[in-house]
């Protein structure tokens, strides 16, 4: 996966300069799969517990948009980690970057339910 695009799609959500529509979100959520697929079958180590524990997938157009939101940072963030050869490269610090998404993505996930 390209490290830039990862930065640019971090980039664009903290500045909220892009509001995806859902149907938007769920097309990024699926794609960020297919990475983890991909990357499981390629035996690169993750065990993606915490993406795992949220119980969403692409498929699960009936969930709320917060939730799609929130399982895109965690997914994100666990890609990136794989990525990231040290505290201080681009994919690490974009992994932490979307940890804090993912946290924000939670609190709102738990105050809109």
């Amino acid at each position: 996966m390209d490290q830039l695009f990862v930065v640019r799609l971090t980039v664009l959500i903290d500045e909220q300069v892009v509001i995806m529509q859902k149907d938007e979100l769920i097309q990024l959520h699926t794609l960020l799969s297919q990475i983890k697929t991909y990357m499981e079958a390629q035996g690169m180590d993750n065990d993606f517990k915490e993406y795992q524990s949220l119980a969403i997938s692409p498929m699960h157009i009936h969930r709320s948009k917060t939730e799609h939101k929130h399982a895109i940072f965690v997914l994100g963030n666990d890609l990136a980690s794989i990525m990231s050869d040290d505290e201080y490269s681009g994919a690490a610090r974009t992994s932490v970057r979307m940890q804090e998404f993912a946290k924000k993505m939670d609190h709102k996930a738990s105050d809109s339910n």
